[in-house]
């Protein structure tokens, strides 16, 4: 189950979706379906076929995004979190055999085209979750348990990080 959390930039981008599909995209097919129609006969109609297609698909998401973002709870920043990891934070772990990893912890909608974000709901965020700097963290995998020490938390991005 997706846990319903999520971060203000990820809030403000499925917002930003949802509003540039049913504001910008959805009336500029909706054009074209109505001029594809107008050609007359429809079922040989490449143009009108695909383009309600892509209004069907349009509709769909515009109908999760909207239901999604009801159900979504923004978590804010607080300096409370400071020195452990919760939910919003950029880690950065290693192992015993010196390999690193940087992401942030975020909600289930914000990882996808991310490399550097992982879901609140990984075993690795579960893990990681309220430890502190050089805390070691045991994390379940499919080839057995793994030891990583978390060696720096930051709720700044790492581009904020290094100007």
């Amino acid at each position: 189950m997706k846990t319903n959390l999520i971060t203000r930039e990820g809030f403000e981008k499925l917002n930003k979706e949802l509003n540039y599909l049913w504001r910008e995209y959805r009336p500029e097919i909706t054009k074209k379906v109505t001029w594809a129609a107008s050609l007359g006969d429809r079922s040989e109609n490449a143009d009108y076929k695909e383009n309600k297609r892509l209004l069907r698909q349009i509709d769909s998401r515009v109908r999760f995004l909207r239901k999604r973002i009801e159900a979504i709870k923004v978590i804010e920043y607080s300096p409370e979190q400071d020195g452990k990891v919760f939910f919003g934070a950029w880690v950065e772990i290693e192992n015993d055999n010196g390999d690193t990893k940087r992401f942030r912890i975020v909600g289930p909608d914000e990882i996808y085209g991310r490399n550097d974000y992982i879901s609140i709901d990984a075993p690795m965020a579960r893990a990681l979750l309220k430890k502190e700097v050089d805390d070691e963290a045991v994390v379940a995998t499919p080839v057995g348990k793994q030891t990583w020490y978390i060696n720096a938390i930051s709720y700044s991005s790492p581009a904020a990080d290094s100007e």
